[in-house]
């Protein structure tokens, strides 16, 4: 569709949106009270932000699931949670409605990636209460592809599943890509000779940082395509096959913008800010302007895949409370790591930021791949690099082979104290 016409089927989204929650939904009826909105044509800046914080609140105020459903608690009947790692975790209630919708967003990110019915998708994780595992593996289910479940088993069990099943695409985050590939390396597995033709990734900024993009399409000798989401929001964006580096947001489903943290003011396209998100379809449990925390470049204008969806340019940036600041100079983990990935010697890694205003210390551990690594001349390395590029200097130490750890899911590298 044409930007126009995508603009036209959001607006009406949203006319409909807005009517059922304040018809039903209390979170919503008091948070819009008093408010005049033309949802065809008015400012979006007059609707009211909606922030994690709140939604805690409210759903400690009236537990277990907050106010914020537009339809009676027995309709619903999908149960999934936040992880937590930004707070006390969210619960988040779908009805078969609203998980249809996300379904829906699934097979768009799916055959964006060119991943259809005959393929043989592997979820290497245990499933959890976290939304995305099971929408991903209703979603390729729908679209008629084999779908593999490798939870409860080892990273090598999970490799030799790969091999015995044929599996041409698997699903997981950029830091288990590279484990898994270290494992396979450490067994003499040759990943890049494999069947798998492609890696969807998301749950860290990895999949669009250049360097661990290179570093995973390398070892597994596969095309490796971004997605992001979160359990409140859904399935948000994907990567198109003919433009990599960028994330489309499924405007159908998304209505986006993007703000100054600061001064919560739009900014110009192009523009670094945070992604504020309106579920349109998901009704029964909706977010309207949600403060998602995430930075991002979005723009907007005709892809080479066709699609006139706005693009998130690079990916997720960083999160905006994750951005530590070194004598003047503002810098994202995400571009600690871009430095640390160049350097094949280095098999893991951990930030630690000590926050002492202007004065920040960063300490960095180093983890090489082997004993026979230089240790203390990689670390001498590493903190040059930082240094010419990001302008700060880090305290770089080595650790022991294998004594950081390893992640299925979410990495946990940056330590703020």
């Amino acid at each position: 569709m044409p930007s126009d016409t995508v603009t036209l089927a959001q607006r009406q989204s949203l006319r409909y949106l807005l009517d059922s929650v304040r018809g039903s939904n209390a979170f919503y009826r008091r948070k819009l009270d008093g408010i005049d909105f033309e949802p065809d044509a008015g400012d979006l800046a007059l609707l009211p932000f909606t922030t994690r914080a709140e939604l805690q609140k409210d759903q400690e105020a009236h537990p277990p699931y907050g106010t914020n459903l537009t339809e009676p608690v027995e309709d619903y009947r999908r149960f999934h949670q936040t992880s937590g790692t930004h707070g006390r975790p969210m619960r988040w209630l779908d009805t078969p409605d609203s998980w249809q919708a996300l379904t829906d967003c699934w097979c768009t990110i799916f055959t964006a990636a060119g991943v259809g019915a005959s393929d043989r998708i592997l979820f290497p994780f245990s499933f959890g209460p976290f939304l995305g595992f099971w929408v991903a593996f209703d979603g390729a289910s729908r679209l008629g592809a084999m779908v593999i479940p490798a939870g409860g088993t080892s990273t090598l069990g999970r490799l030799q599943m790969i091999a015995e099943n044929a599996v041409t695409v698997v699903c997981c985050t950029p830091t288990y890509a590279l484990h898994m590939a270290e494992v396979a390396a450490g067994h003499g597995i040759d990943l890049a000779a494999s069947t798998v033709k492609s890696l969807i990734v998301a749950g860290e900024p990895g999949g669009n940082i250049p360097e661990v993009r290179a570093k995973i399409e390398k070892a597994w000798g596969a095309r490796l395509f971004d997605h992001h989401g979160m359990t409140e929001v859904g399935p948000v964006s994907f990567e198109c096959h003919e433009k990599p580096g960028g994330l489309h947001i499924n405007e159908e489903h998304y209505l986006a913008e993007v703000i100054d943290p600061s001064t919560l003011q739009a900014v110009p396209d192009g523009t670094p800010g945070e992604l504020v998100l309106t579920t349109l379809l998901r009704k029964a449990s909706p977010l309207i302007r949600y403060r998602t925390g995430d930075q991002v470049i979005l723009t907007r204008g005709k892809c080479a895949c066709g699609r006139y969806y706005a693009r998130l340019e690079g990916g997720i940036l960083g999160r905006v409370d994750d951005m530590f600041t070194v004598r003047g100079n503002n810098v994202f983990p995400s571009a600690v790591e871009a430095i640390l990935r160049r350097f094949d010697e280095v098999a893991e890694f951990r930030l630690t930021v000590f926050d002492r205003g202007p004065l920040a210390a960063v300490q960095l551990e180093v983890e090489p791949v082997s004993a026979t690594i230089d240790a203390r001349s990689l670390c001498e390395k590493v903190s040059r690099t930082i240094h010419d590029e990001l302008h700060f200097k880090a305290g770089v130490t080595p650790v022991e082979v294998g004594s950081l750890p390893r992640f299925e899911m979410k990495a946990k590298r940056f330590v703020r104290k």
